[in-house]
């Protein structure tokens, strides 16, 4: 079967590998569609310090069951589905006490072991989730990042009335921005540097946008919040240096949600922090998100095709990391079909 594999940093390609088996408690899934993520480039630049190579990346994916484990119930061939990444000991602290995602002995699927950029993967028959009949393959692949930002949301507990800034117009910043106002989340915040990607936020719902390079986005801010600052602050564009600003923008006993995996230290002036008794929350993967997100999906809150910029087959695979490499501004979501 084809499947993209990374061997080492910058050196990947499309091969010729063997089909694998499905252990007792796993299935086989022929997967039908897989979406590139940030985390996905940044394992192919070895900027991700949790990856074991040579490994197939791809933690977005959906596809239908090929075949089953001896010991797996509940899931039969024919199912379409879509698979939690997130693979967990159940027995450690975090798993203890309800977060599994931040296990100690955590396994991301399409990081740790192999991913959806191929034709057939196993997983565990525990991570798959079944379809609605009226969501596609090509949505399903897609209910992951969602997952991420009812995560990041979930950790920044969101209160009747609460205005959200999301930094970054990125795939992220706009799941983010989906998931706000599908739970109550009136009034969103966008900023980024990209107008292109600015114009898809304020068509999604976004109330207010600004491009950081062209504006004074924190006297904009203030300005709109009246001196106040802002509640909620999302950091989907991951960018160490933009940490002093989330801290001068949060309001009094405001809420920064972190999904940067970046080494890079950051200047956190601890005044800001005490005096306006502010939280900082890191958010990673998803805890358990993915019944709410294809419920959310499956009533039409959601709309992860709207992201979706290009649908490119696997063989393809290396020019979709050159555009997103070069020529980021073109691409919203990219979506590999791999199976029909």
């Amino acid at each position: 079967m084809k499947a993209f594999q990374v061997k080492a940093p910058h050196d990947y390609q499309v091969a010729d590998v063997e089909v694998p088996e499905a252990a007792s408690k796993e299935v086989l899934v022929r997967v039908a569609f897989a979406g590139i993520c940030g985390s996905d480039m940044h394992i192919i630049h070895g900027d991700n310090a949790f990856v074991r190579f040579p490994r197939i990346t791809g933690h977005e994916f959906a596809g239908v069951v090929e075949a089953v484990g001896e010991e797996v119930h509940g899931v039969n061939v024919g199912d379409r589905v879509c698979v939690d990444p997130v693979i967990s000991c159940g027995k450690c602290y975090p798993c203890r006490i309800g977060r599994p995602n931040v296990c100690s002995s955590l396994e991301v699927i399409g990081v740790h072991r192999n991913g959806g950029f191929e034709e057939f993967v196993t997983v565990p028959a525990a991570n798959v989730h079944h379809l609605p009949d009226h969501i596609g393959l090509d949505a399903a692949a897609l209910v992951e990042p969602y997952t991420i930002a009812a995560n990041v949301l979930d950790r920044m507990q969101p209160h009747p009335g609460d205005r959200l800034m999301i930094l970054g117009a990125g795939v992220i910043g706009m799941t983010i921005l989906q998931m706000a106002l599908a739970k109550g989340i009136e009034e969103v915040i966008v900023t980024d540097v990209i107008n292109e990607r600015l114009a898809v936020a304020k068509q999604l719902g976004a109330t207010h946008i600004f491009n950081s390079s062209e504006h004074d986005v924190e006297k904009e801010v203030l300005a709109l919040t009246q001196g106040e600052g802002v509640p909620l602050i999302a950091d989907a564009a991951c960018v160490p240096a933009l940490l002093p600003q989330m801290l001068r923008l949060a309001s009094p006993a405001g809420r920064i949600g972190l999904l940067g995996f970046s080494v890079q230290p950051s200047d956190l002036v601890q005044l800001e922090v005490i005096k306006k008794e502010l939280t900082l929350v890191g958010s990673r993967l998803n805890n358990r998100k993915f019944p709410e997100v294809l419920e959310l999906m499956a009533s039409g809150q959601l709309d992860p095709l709207a992201l979706v910029s290009h649908r490119l087959p696997l063989s393809d695979m290396p020019s979709a990391i050159d555009m997103l490499d070069h020529r980021p501004e073109e691409a919203r979501k990219v979506l590999i079909q791999i199976s029909a």
